[in-house]
């Protein structure tokens, strides 16, 4: 099918056409290794360095604190192992009970290691307890990790003032920018973070490929060692072709935002208003709270969210269930879980995420297609769908 209505952009997007150009330029023509001292090498090295400048520009950092890496998770894991260096002994971890898995399985790990972890609580609609992330730090903590912005609600966590907050007991920060990166102006420097993870497909670059802003004078451990590129933090030959393509993505993502964000957030009413109008028992999770611009956690009461996404997707409509990495999940997400969402709602929970590429004609046909696709799940599972109140 080549007409897919795709709102499943908090776990992909589509590549720019200027990206996927760009890419092909690096494949075909600027191939030798920037690591080289010839001319072709060194004519290599400076378009990974032009690319580091756009990247550096979209964060609002210096191109020399922009360290490519992979992608989101291999940033994630970079910047907590490598942190924990800097208070070697300090036992104590802090991070909100809402953040990606690629950062919760760390903190798993690091409790396996004896560490302390401590998951920071959120409220009805997605927003950290303060209170109780104040209690939690103290002159044992070594690291403190942060969303910003949640993949699956879109919900934004004020970055800004809680990194402040943690610097002050003396802790190594690190905030996860992978979903807001490319959908919000983001200024780390006015952030009191010593890392922020981003990755290049998740505002329309080349999977594959990623980046860890590491504030200048902030001590790092590598995870990979072997060559002295990346500023010895992350060996290996760079992947040429998907850094320019990443460094092209956001500088388009970067000079177009304003346009796109309310262009999408429009898309987004729309498409809540419809299915909040058209649907019963549907309801909004996070809807009270900030969010990003694109993405939208609406939950079925009473229907089960694989058997939702199977009759969207038969109907042409890509959506998800929960963060992309933890599909196949019988339970609810473990962010509805703690934001104490009703479990009827939660196991009916889909996540729809826009692009700059979504219309209101493809919102208009999901909103008209979603009411005939409940009712039949109803039919099928014998029981109607729960009335509640929507918000």
């Amino acid at each position: 099918m080549t007409d897919w209505i795709y709102l499943d952009n908090n776990a992909t997007t589509e590549p720019l056409p200027e990206v996927i150009a760009a890419v092909a330029e690096a494949l075909r023509e600027h191939y030798a290794n920037p690591s080289s001292v010839h001319r072709f090498g060194q004519g290599v090295r400076h378009r990974v360095e032009c690319a580091r400048e756009q990247v550096a520009a979209l964060l609002g950092a210096q191109a020399k604190e922009i360290v490519f890496t992979s992608g989101g998770t291999e940033s994630i894991n970079l910047a907590l192992r490598g942190l924990l260096s800097m208070h070697p002994e300090r036992r104590h971890v802090v991070a909100s009970a809402v953040e990606h898995s690629a950062v919760l399985r760390v903190m798993e790990s690091l409790e396996r290691h004896g560490y302390c972890v401590h998951r920071v609580g959120v409220d009805a609609d997605g927003r950290l307890d303060e209170a109780e992330f104040n209690a939690r730090l103290s002159d044992q903590t070594a690291l403190i990790s942060l969303i910003h912005a949640n993949n699956e609600t879109g919900v934004i966590f004020d970055v800004e003032r809680l990194s402040r907050l943690a610097v002050a007991c003396g802790a190594a920060v690190h905030v996860d920018a992978v979903q807001s990166a490319g959908k919000l102006p983001l200024d780390v420097s006015r952030w009191a973070a010593h890392c922020v993870s981003i990755s290049a497909h998740k505002f329309h670059g080349p999977k594959g490929v990623g980046a860890l802003y590491v504030r200048r004078r902030t001590r790092l451990e590598p995870l990979i060692v072997g060559g002295r590129q990346e500023r010895e933090l992350r060996a290996g030959t760079e992947p040429v072709a998907d850094i320019i393509g990443m460094g092209v993505a956001a500088d388009v993502v970067r000079t177009t935002m304003p346009e796109m964000a309310a262009r999408v957030s429009a898309l987004r009413d729309r498409l809540e208003a419809g299915v909040l109008r058209s649907v019963p028992g549907a309801r909004v999770h996070g809807v009270a709270a900030p969010r990003l611009c694109n993405t939208s956690n609406v939950g079925f009461a009473g229907l089960a969210a694989e058997g939702i996404l199977i009759l969207l997707s038969e109907a042409g409509t890509c959506a998800s269930s929960a963060a992309a990495c933890s599909s196949g999940a019988l339970e609810p997400s473990h962010v509805l879980k703690a934001m104490h969402v009703d479990p009827r709602s939660a196991h009916g929970a889909i996540r729809f995420s826009l692009s700059r590429f979504n219309t209101d004609a493809q919102i208009d046909r999901v909103v008209a297609e979603l009411p005939r696709l409940v009712a039949r799940l109803g039919r099928l599972n014998g029981e109607r769908p729960t009335e509640e109140a929507s918000p």
